[in-house]
């Protein structure tokens, strides 16, 4: 008898793990969008109530599947809308907390190009257990960026939205253009990043 697909995605995801941190942030999302007490809920439905996600240890990448999923069923919107949300919501947090290996004078382009050398960089050195995703930026023009994206979390739709919290950050938003040119559920995915220029007086 052949066994679901989800039987197998769950199999490979048992030793994936995702850092206490990325539940801190999600909760911080749930409760800012909804309440306390929806937070509960989902984590109820979703099998994690009695968990705590300490910010010093990991978890499996399950749970967080488990509690977006539940959130999906409440408000109508797709896994990945949730997921794109939560990365443009998290990204205030995340300035906060590398401000240091952040230069001043860097823009949204800048980030992205120093993303995987320096902030991922530092990840892995304060954290031997940390496991950030593998970005590979190719600075194709002026006014493009090419993404290649790595993770066996499959979380392109998180990626994608940091990435759109980061231009809102700096206030490109409307300049800044965001596109997964693949399935954002895959390990690898590929993203586009458009820059419009801006005419001087306009």
């Amino acid at each position: 008898m052949a066994l679901p697909v989800t039987f197998y995605k769950t199999m490979e995801n048992q030793d994936l793990r995702v850092h206490g941190s990325i539940f801190f942030l999600l909760k911080k999302f749930v409760v800012a969008h909804f309440s306390e007490d929806m937070w509960d809920q989902l984590n109820g439905e979703a099998g994690t109530g009695g968990k705590s996600f300490e910010m010093t240890q990991n978890y499996p990448l399950d749970d967080i599947g488990a509690i977006v999923g539940a959130a999906s069923r409440h408000t109508g919107a797709s896994v990945n809308e949730l997921k794109e949300k939560f990365g443009e919501y998290l990204v205030p947090d995340l300035f906060r907390l590398y401000a240091s290996y952040l230069r001043p004078e860097w823009t949204t382009r800048d980030v992205l190009i120093h993303t995987e050398k320096v902030m991922h960089g530092a990840v892995r050195k304060l954290n031997s257990t940390a496991n950030p995703p593998i970005l590979n930026v190719s600075e194709v023009s002026e006014t493009l960026l090419v993404i290649d994206y790595f993770s066996r979390r499959r979380m392109g739709s998180l990626a994608v939205g940091i990435i759109k919290g980061i231009a809102r950050y700096f206030g490109e938003q409307d300049v800044v253009q965001v596109t997964p040119t693949t399935d954002p559920d895959d390990e690898r995915v590929q993203i586009r990043v458009t820059f419009q220029k801006v005419e001087l007086g306009s």
